[in-house]
């Protein structure tokens, strides 16, 4: 088809879930006006980002995919605008827990879930205490657009996930992201790294990435967090397109996905590849003891 619009946006959480989804539905809507047909919005945009601490009264955030009022609210929002959204959410499934992605086609439909597979845990970062390391494997859809392939932030320090969606064909990767200030090193900033780590994943699969983070600072019961924003689109050879910095923002960028994969076919990077030497992948220690 013709070249495809896509969109990452940005902006600061509030205590207050209702204010959020409708900061988000505004924010696809501006970028729908921009001409963007797929539209990324951050991690668990509905919430400040709750893994700062470890409570067990915030699994009551939690709900269903199924009947879930904030997917069926984008779902309407998606059919009306006829845009695809990737939207994060907290999933419950009976007595587990994860950090999921609803792909909404343009027509509405709900296309799949992806339930992120690394689960990072650290100061600041407790995500291990919330949830279950998710059981989907990794995804890509078929959307109106273009193929697709969603990780969810941690997800995106990984190449293995990156490579894998696209040995499935994705045409673009997308990553929803909640990252800002290390509570356990203030002076540290992680922001050039991680897009750096993203910009790989663009270049040696020559697909183009979009990452959506937040804004703003978040203050737990035993830290405060400052997201650091800086949501990004990289073209095909790891190129920076389009960057927000620390403020509210809708960033779009367009792309000829038949071009790109003529360019992709030709540069052999997939041609050349030999599965058959890396089973060391396979291992956790680098130790292959099937030789």
């Amino acid at each position: 088809m013709a070249a495809v619009t896509v969109a990452a946006t940005q902006f600061a959480c509030s205590p207050i879930a209702a204010e959020n989804v409708a900061r988000a539905e505004s924010l696809v809507r501006a970028a729908a006006d921009r001409g963007a047909q797929i539209i990324q919005l951050q991690e668990l945009f509905e919430t400040p980002y709750f893994c700062k601490d470890q409570r067990a009264d915030l699994f009551d955030l939690a709900r269903p995919a199924e009947g879930h009022p904030t997917l069926a609210r984008m779902q309407e929002l998606a059919r009306e605008l006829e845009v695809v959204l990737p939207v994060s959410f907290f999933e419950a499934a009976n007595n587990a827990y994860y950090n999921s992605l609803a792909v909404i086609d343009a027509d509405g439909d709900i296309l799949g879930l992806y339930r992120k597979s690394h689960i990072p845990d650290g100061v600041g970062y407790q995500e291990k205490f919330y949830f279950n390391p998710g059981d989907t494997g990794f995804r890509v859809w078929d959307t109106a657009y273009a193929r697709i392939g969603c990780g969810i932030c941690w997800d995106q320090w990984f190449p293995e996930c990156a490579r894998s969606m696209a040995l499935m064909g994705a045409e673009i990767l997308f990553y929803p992201t909640a990252i800002g200030s290390e509570p356990n090193d203030p002076d540290y900033s992680s922001a050039d790294h991680w897009q750096r780590a993203m910009q790989g994943h663009a270049a040696c699969n020559m697909v183009p990435v979009v990452a959506s983070n937040r804004i703003g600072r978040e203050d737990g019961s035993t830290c405060s967090l400052t997201f650091y924003g800086r949501s990004f689109i990289a073209g095909p050879r790891g190129e920076i397109l389009t960057e927000a910095g620390d403020q509210e923002a809708v960033l779009t960028a367009e792309f000829d996905f038949e071009t790109l994969r003529r360019q992709r076919a030709g540069w052999g990077l997939f041609r050349d590849r030999r599965p058959d030497l890396y089973t060391v992948m396979m291992t956790l220690d680098g130790q292959n003891w099937t030789e």
